[in-house]
């Protein structure tokens, strides 16, 4: 069954290029969020029309959304995290380390605002940057569109955010 996934973070409280976003790629099968919502998370699911996921990060005080969650989407094994308790700032070794020990196919993580999309020891490893606050070079604020094909196999694409006031 062919999907298409949303994959954002760090909105920061922030959500008008997330609006235009979905806007602009829905119809979509799931959103993940990968957290730094700052209490978006209500607004967030009101406007995605379809199912969201999120993941708590270092911003997010006062909320009860688990700061790491494992989904299964086709035949593929999902850890969501921020990544902020696996010093990505750094390096993706430790995430990678964790992301091996559960046994997962794909590790997601926000946090540093710079996009990432590498396959790493049998594992991708994906960061969407971030859509409001993006500190990659350019600084355009961008999010990941993954797609699970009709023989259900993932393919992820990074995607920039056109007439951001960058």
């Amino acid at each position: 069954m062919a999907m298409k996934i949303l994959i954002v973070s760090d909105t920061h409280g922030r959500e008008q290029y997330l609006f235009e976003t979905l806007q602009k790629v829905q119809p979509i099968d799931l959103m993940l969020h990968l957290g730094d919502f700052e209490g978006g998370e209500e607004d967030i699911r009101a406007i995605a029309n379809c199912p969201v996921e999120f993941v708590s990060g270092n911003n997010d005080f006062f909320t009860r959304v688990p700061k790491e969650k494992i989904l299964s989407l086709g035949k593929y094994s999902i850890m969501m995290t921020h990544g902020h308790l696996y010093s990505v700032n750094y390096s993706t070794s430790v995430i990678l380390e964790k992301a091996k020990r559960s046994g997962v196919d794909i590790v997601m993580y926000g946090h540093t605002h710079s996009p990432v999309i590498k396959f790493v020891d049998g594992i991708w490893v994906i960061n969407p940057g971030s859509i409001s606050l993006p500190r990659q070079e350019g600084r355009v604020p961008t999010y990941i569109i993954m797609d699970i094909d009709s023989k259900g196999e993932v393919h992820f694409t990074l995607n920039y955010v056109k007439n951001s006031k960058w």
